[in-house]
C-alpha cells in the first residue's frame, strides 16, 4: 500500500513499510524511510506508483481554474476530495483528487486551510484584494527585470539614480530598486558601485561624496530653521585690556582672543578670551537643540557646515572693534621666571582690538622676528606692530609650558611633517562643484604663531578642567592613559590625565561656536565663576548626569564621521591636484609596508616594488590611473633615490592616514590634541 502525505507544508508519497494506530513507517522513492503521523497521511493507493501519482496530480493541479473552483466550493469548511467531485464529477479519480488537494494548497489567497486537507473558501472581497497584490507584485517582477536589462545595457533608471544612496549603503532589500541592482549585478559580473558606475548613475565624483555624506549624517539637508540669537542679558563689566585674536582667513566663528599686561612691571597678567554664547544659550532652547543635533562644524576644503547659523555665530563671534562678552581666563605670571602665580576666571565684555589672521603674517611673524626687536624682516602690518611686544611676550611664554608639557610627557612633541592648506579656487566660500581649480600649500607645524595659540588654549583647557573638578562640577574631559601604542584618547566626566598633552586634566572648552563640547564645559565654568562652590547646585549638569554620557556618545560619533569626510574630501581634492597639474610621478617616502607618503603632497599610496623598503627610504613613483569614486591612486618604484635613511619620526607621529575611501579616519592621538581643530587654526 502507498500513502500520500503531508510534512513540514510538503507533499511526498511512498510505500507503507508498518502501520500502527498513531504512526506509520514509510519508504520513499528515495530510500529513506521517515515515519508519518496518522493525522498527515492524506490519501492511501494501491497504484499507481507514488511518483506516478504526484507527477500526474501536479499536471491535473495545473489545469484547475481557480476562479471556477472558487465558484463550486461551498460556503462550509470542505476536504480536497469534496471539491475534486464538485469540480470534475462525482467519481472524481485518485489523480483527480490529489491535484485538486494540490491546486487548493497553493492557493491560499481562493482558499484558506482549515486543517490537513481541510479549506474554507475566503470571502470575495478577500479574494479580490489578494489577486490585486499578485497582480502588483507581477507589474514589480516584470518592473525590476527592465530596470535590470537597463543597467545591464549601461543605462540607469530614474528611480534607480533616485535611490543611489540608499541603495549602496542603507538598502532596503524589498525594494524593487536594490533588487534590480542586485540582478543586474549578477547577470554583469560587476559589483554595484562599478555597475552604477558605468550605467552612468553617479554624474560628478564631487557630488556622490558630498550626497552620501548628506545621507549619512545631514538627511534633511544642511539648511537652519529660522532662528534668532538670544541676548546676554548679564550685566557684564567692561575689562581693562585689548584684546587680539589669530585665526585663519576663512575663520568666521572666531572663539578666542589673547591679551598681555603688565609687560615690564615684574609681573606679567596674560588672558585667555573665550566667546560666551553659553551666557545666552540655554540647554534645550532651539538654538542649544540644533548645536546639540550637529555638535560640531564639519570641515572641508573650500566648504564648512557650520554648528550653529551665521547670524548665530555673528552675534557672539569675537569681532574686532567691538566689545564682546567673553569669559574671561587670567594667568598672572613672574615676567622673568614665568612661574604661574594665580588664576582667575571673569565674565565680562573684553575690547576686540585686532583680527589677526596667521596666514597673512606667518611669513612676518617669524621666530627672530619675536625674539629680536631691532630685527625687521618682511614689512608687518600695522595690526602686528601693535601688539609685537604681547606677541613676544606669548611666544617666550608658549616655548616655556610646551617645555613643561613636554617633560611631564616623558617625550618631546615631534612636527616634523607639514600641515597643507587648500584653497578651492573661486568658489568664495560656496559650496564647490569639484571641477574648480585647487591649490595646495605648505605650512610648518608647530609656526610662531600657531604655537602661541596651541598653548594659550591647553593652559585655559587644563586649568578650567582642574578647577571645574576642584568645585565638583562634571565637565567633558579628553584623557589618555598613558602613550604606549595602542592607548587612545577618550572622553569621559572625569578629570583624568592626558598623557599625550602632557597635563593632568583637560576639558575642551575654547571653541563652543564650532564644538557642542565646549559649550557644554563653557555653562559648567559660567556656573563655577557666578556661584563658585556652590557652583555644583546651580550648574546645568549634575554629577553622573546621564545627559552628559549621551551627549559624549553623540559627540564621539558625529567628530569621527565628520574628521573622516574632512579627510577623504582633502583626499580627493589631492588627487584632483594631481590631474589638474598633469603629475605622473613624484617623490615619496616609504613609512609602511607596501605604503609611501608623498614628500610634498598629503598623500599616501600602495606601490607595486615597496614591500621590502625600509622606513624613511626616498623613493620616486609612477603613479597610475586615479579613480576620484573610491579616492584609489596606486603607484610603482621605479627608482631608489638614496640610501636606507632613518626612520622620520617615532612611531607615534605614523598615523593611520586614509590610502583610500571617504570614510577613512586620521587621527594621531599624540599629536591630533595639540594642533588645531580640523579646517581651522585657531585652538586645540
Amino acid at each position: 500500500m502507498f500513502v500520500l502525505f503531508e510534512e513540514a507544508g510538503k507533499f511526498q508519497a511512498g510505500r507503507v513499510l508498518s502501520e500502527a494506530e498513531a504512526s506509520s513507517q514509510v519508504e520513499l522513492d528515495s530510500g529513506k524511510r521517515v515515519k508519518v503521523k496518522a493525522a498527515n497521511i492524506l490519501l492511501k493507493f494501491e497504484k499507481p506508483q507514488p511518483a506516478e501519482l504526484v507527477r500526474q496530480a501536479q499536471e491535473i493541479a495545473q489545469g484547475i481554474e481557480l476562479e471556477l473552483a472558487w465558484e463550486f466550493a461551498g460556503e462550509e469548511e470542505f476536504g480536497f476530495a469534496d471539491l475534486a467531485r464538485d469540480y470534475f464529477n462525482d467519481k472524481a479519480t485518485l489523480e483527480q483528487q490529489a491535484g485538486a488537494l494540490f491546486r487548493l494548497f497553493e492557493a491560499p489567497h481562493y482558499f484558506r486551510r482549515s486543517g490537513r486537507g481541510r479549506f474554507k473558501k475566503a470571502p470575495a472581497e478577500i479574494v479580490q484584494q489578494a489577486l490585486a497584490a499578485i497582480e502588483k507584485k507581477k507589474q514589480v517582477v516584470a518592473q525590476i527585470a527592465q530596470w535590470s536589462a537597463e543597467l545591464v545595457a549601461g543605462t540607469c533608471p530614474q528611480p534607480i539614480r533616485d535611490q543611489l544612496y540608499k541603495i549602496l549603503f542603507k538598502p532596503d532589500k524589498n525594494a524593487p530598486e536594490y533588487k534590480a541592482v542586485v540582478e543586474a549585478s549578477r547577470a554583469s559580473h560587476l559589483a554595484p558601485l562599478p555597475l552604477l558606475q558605468k550605467a552612468g548613475a553617479i554624474d560628478s565624483a564631487y557630488q556622490f561624496h558630498w550626497k552620501r555624506f548628506l545621507f549619512d549624517n545631514f538627511p534633511k539637508g544642511t539648511a537652519f530653521p529660522p532662528l534668532a540669537a538670544p541676548a546676554i542679558k548679564d550685566e557684564l563689566p567692561l575689562a581693562t585690556v585689548q584684546a587680539f585674536s589669530i585665526d585663519d582667513s576663512a575663520t568666521t566663528e572666531i572663539d578666542d582672543a589673547l591679551s598681555v599686561q603688565g609687560l615690564g612691571s615684574g609681573t606679567v597678567t596674560v588672558g585667555v578670551h573665550i566667546a560666551a554664547p553659553g551666557l545666552a544659550l540655554v540647554p534645550g532652547s532651539p538654538v542649544d537643540n540644533v548645536a546639540r543635533h550637529r555638535l560640531s562644524t564639519v570641515y572641508m576644503p573650500g566648504y564648512k557646515v557650520t554648528m550653529l547659523p551665521d547670524d548665530v555665530v555673528q552675534a557672539y563671534t569675537l569681532m574686532e572693534g567691538r566689545d564682546c562678552p567673553a569669559i574671561s581666563l587670567y594667568v598672572t605670571l613672574d615676567e622673568a621666571t614665568l612661574e604661574i602665580k594665580s588664576s582667575q576666571t571673569k565674565l565680562e565684555r573684553v575690547p576686540i582690538a585686532a583680527n589677526l589672521r596667521h596666514d597673512q603674517l606667518d611669513a612676518v611673524v617669524t621666530e627672530e622676528w619675536l625674539e629680536n626687536p631691532a630685527f625687521q624682516g618682511e614689512k608687518a602690518p600695522q595690526a602686528a606692530l601693535a601688539v609685537r611686544e604681547p606677541l613676544s611676550f606669548l611666544y617666550r611664554l608658549a616655548k616655556s609650558l610646551k617645555a613643561k608639557r613636554e617633560v611631564a610627557r616623558g617625550k618631546p612633541e615631534l612636527f616634523n611633517r607639514p600641515d597643507y592648506n587648500f584653497r578651492v579656487v573661486g568658489n568664495d566660500g560656496a559650496e564647490p562643484v569639484g571641477s574648480e581649480q585647487v591649490e595646495i600649500s605648505t605650512r610648518k607645524r608647530g609656526s610662531p604663531l600657531d604655537l602661541i595659540v596651541a598653548e594659550a588654549m591647553i593652559l585655559a583647557n587644563s586649568t578650567w578642567g582642574g578647577w571645574l573638578a576642584e568645585l565638583g562640577v562634571p565637565g567633558i574631559y579628553r584623557s589618555q592613559a598613558s602613550l604606549a601604542p595602542g592607548v587612545k584618547v577618550r572622553m569621559g566626566t572625569k578629570a583624568l590625565p592626558h598623557a599625550g598633552i602632557g597635563v593632568p586634566s583637560y576639558a575642551w572648552s575654547t571653541s563652543p561656536l564650532r564644538r557642542y563640547t565646549d559649550l557644554v564645559n563653557q555653562w559648567q565654568i559660567i556656573a563655577a565663576a557666578k556661584h563658585g562652590k556652590t557652583a555644583a547646585l546651580a550648574a546645568p549638569f549634575k554629577p553622573k548626569d546621564a545627559e552628559l554620557f549621551s551627549i559624549i556618545s553623540g559627540f564621539d560619533a558625529a567628530y569621527s564621521a565628520y574628521n573622516g569626510y574632512q579627510a577623504g574630501m582633502e583626499r580627493f581634492w589631492t588627487l584632483k591636484y594631481l590631474q589638474q597639474q598633469g603629475i605622473t610621478e613624484l617623490t615619496a617616502t616609504a613609512f609602511r609596508e607596501g605604503l609611501v607618503r608623498a614628500d610634498d603632497l598629503p598623500l599616501v599610496l600602495p606601490v607595486l616594488g615597496g614591500n621590502d623598503l625600509p622606513r624613511g627610504a626616498r623613493v620616486r613613483v609612477k603613479l597610475g590611473a586615479i579613480d576620484e569614486i573610491t579616492l584609489d591612486v596606486t603607484g610603482t618604484v621605479i627608482e631608489r633615490l638614496d640610501a636606507p635613511a632613518a626612520p622620520e619620526g617615532p612611531e607615534e607621529d605614523a598615523e593611520d592616514e586614509p590610502v583610500a575611501g571617504p570614510i577613512a579616519i586620521a587621527v594621531d592621538v599624540n599629536e591630533a590634541e595639540t594642533t588645531a581643530a580640523p579646517g581651522d587654526n585657531s585652538s586645540p
